[in-house]
C-alpha cells in the first residue's frame, strides 16, 4: 500500500486568496482605481519580470539580495519586479517625446520581495503607485497626497487614526550641508537619520555620533530633527538661503493642502528622510497616529530617476501603498464589514415541485444574457425552503419562484433583504430588466 502522499503548502510569505480573502483585496484595489481615476490618473502595467540591471541602477548592487532574482535560457539576469517605479521610467522614457505632459498614470501591480515574512511585509503583495512625471512645481507634490488622503478617506480613516508626515529631502540636503557635512557623505547620513522613528532615543543618538563624530555638528543635527512646527522651523533656516527656498516648497504643499481640505492629517515631521538616495524634494510617508504599525504607504519627489535610466531630465513625484499594512489597519479600525462582502447574483431561480430542469435553465440563461448574474440550486430534488437557504447564503439579492403560476405566464419575485414578494408577468418582468452594463 502506497503510503499518502505529503500536503504541499503555500510558499512562506505568499496568501492564498479564497473567496472572502479575494472580496477583501477586491475592496482594497478597486477602491485604489475608483480614486485614482476621479483624481486624473489613467491606469498602466508592465511586465512581471525585468532585467535585473533595472533596479540595480535605481537601488543599488545590495537590492539583489532582496529580489527573487533568475537567469533565463539565454544568460539573461532577470529579477521578479519588487517595485514598479523603474518599470514607469523605462516605458516613460520609450515614449518620451510622444506622450503629452503632465503624465499621470497609476498602477497596481503584484510585486515580489526574498525578505523574512513578518507582521504587514510579506513575500508577495500588491500595491497602489500613483506619479505625476514633467510638473516641477509643488502642486504635483501636494496632488499626490491628497490623492493618497482621498483613498484613505473614502474607506474610513479620520486624522484621529492616520496622519501624513511630510519633509523635505531638499530641505534636509541644505541644512547639513550649511553644518559642513559633504556632499559626498550625505547619502549614508540619511540611511541613519531615516532609522529616528524606528530606534529607542538613545540608541540612535549614539548611531550618529559614530558617523558624524563632531559634537557640536552632532547636536545641531539633533536639534533640527526635533523641530515639529513650521514657524520654529522658518526661524531656525531663515539665514539660509537654500535651506529657506526648499522650507518655502514645504510651507506651500501644506497650504495646498489645507485649501484642499485635507490639512487636519497633514504634519511637519523631520524624521521623514525616506532611505532610498534617489529621492530629491518632498518626502512623506503615512503611518497610524498609534505607531504600532510600520508605514501604511510612503513617496515623494525623484527629479533624476528618468535620467538615471537613460532619459532626459524631467520632474517626477509619486507614492506607494502596499495592501498588506492597509489591511492590518482597516481591520483593527472595524472598517473591513458588509461593504466587504462578497458579490452575490441578482437573481436566485427556485422551483416548486414539478417545475425544475428546462423551465429554470431558460430563466437563468435569458437573465445572463442580459448582462445580469443569475444563479440556481443543482440539487434537482432539494424543496424551497432549502433553496431559499442557497440563495441567503450566496448573498442574493432576490429569489425568482417559478411554480404553478407559471402557467400563466407569472413569476414570484422575492426580496431577500425585505422578504416582499410579488406575482409579475414574466414577459413584462424581462422587458424590465436593467442590465448592468448599461
Amino acid at each position: 500500500m502506497k503510503p499518502p502522499k505529503a500536503k504541499i503548502p503555500p510558499v512562506k510569505g505568499t496568501r492564498d486568496f479564497y473567496p472572502p480573502n479575494m472580496a477583501v483585496r477586491n475592496f482594497i484595489v478597486d477602491g485604489w482605481k475608483k480614486v485614482s481615476r476621479r483624481n486624473g490618473f489613467e491606469e498602466y502595467d508592465g511586465p512581471i519580470f525585468e532585467y535585473l540591471k533595472m533596479f540595480q541602477i535605481k537601488s543599488g548592487d545590495e537590492i539583489v539580495e532582496q529580489l527573487f532574482s533568475l537567469t533565463d535560457r539565454g544568460g539573461r539576469d532577470l529579477a521578479l519586479r519588487p517595485e514598479i517605479t523603474p518599470t514607469l521610467a523605462r516605458m516613460v522614457n520609450q515614449r518620451i517625446n510622444a506622450l503629452p505632459r503632465p503624465i499621470k498614470w497609476f498602477s497596481v501591480p503584484r510585486l515580489f520581495r526574498a525578505e523574512r515574512p513578518q507582521k504587514g511585509r510579506l513575500r508577495e503583495f500588491f500595491q497602489w503607485n500613483i506619479d505625476i512625471i514633467g510638473v516641477d512645481q509643488s502642486l504635483a507634490d501636494a496632488e499626490i497626497i491628497f490623492t493618497t488622503v482621498d483613498y484613505l478617506r473614502q474607506v474610513g480613516l479620520t486624522p484621529k487614526d492616520v496622519k501624513v508626515r511630510i519633509s523635505s529631502r531638499r530641505l534636509l540636503a541644505a541644512v547639513l550641508k550649511s553644518y559642513g557635512i559633504l556632499a559626498d557623505k550625505l547619502d549614508a547620513l540619511y540611511v541613519i537619520l531615516d532609522k529616528k522613528a524606528k530606534l529607542p532615543t538613545e540608541t540612535f543618538e549614539h548611531m550618529l555620533a559614530e558617523h558624524v563624530p563632531d559634537t557640536s555638528t552632532h547636536d545641531k543635527i539633533l536639534t533640527f530633527m526635533r523641530v515639529d512646527s513650521m514657524p520654529a522651523l522658518e526661524e531656525l533656516v531663515k539665514a539660509e538661503s537654500d535651506a529657506f527656498a526648499a522650507f518655502a516648497e514645504v510651507e506651500s504643499v501644506l497650504s495646498t493642502l489645507e485649501a484642499m481640505g485635507v490639512g487636519d492629517f497633514c504634519v511637519y515631521d523631520p524624521s521623514i528622510v525616506r532611505g532610498l538616495a534617489y529621492y530629491t524634494g518632498i518626502v512623506f510617508e503615512v503611518h497610524e497616529a498609534g505607531g504600532e504599525l510600520r508605514a501604511i504607504c510612503g513617496g515623494g519627489r525623484y527629479d533624476n530617476l528618468l535620467r538615471d535610466f537613460g532619459g532626459p531630465p524631467i520632474s517626477a513625484t509619486g507614492m506607494g501603498m502596499g495592501d498588506c499594512v492597509l489591511e492590518i489597519l482597516l481591520r483593527e479600525k472595524g472598517l473591513l464589514g458588509d461593504s466587504v462582502s462578497q458579490d452575490g447574483p441578482d437573481y436566485f431561480i427556485a422551483f416548486a415541485e414539478g417545475y425544475g430542469g428546462g423551465t429554470v435553465y431558460k430563466i437563468a440563461a435569458e437573465l445572463r444574457s442580459r448582462g445580469l448574474a443569475a444563479a440556481f440550486s443543482y440539487k434537482s430534488k432539494a424543496g424551497l425552503s432549502k433553496q431559499f437557504k442557497e440563495a441567503s447564503a450566496q448573498n442574493a439579492g432576490k429569489c425568482i419562484i417559478v411554480g404553478d403560476e407559471f402557467k400563466e405566464n407569472k413569476l414570484a419575485v422575492k426580496d431577500m433583504a425585505t422578504g416582499e414578494q410579488e406575482l409579475v408577468d414574466y414577459d413584462a418582468f424581462l422587458d424590465g430588466l436593467v442590465p448592468h452594463n448599461e
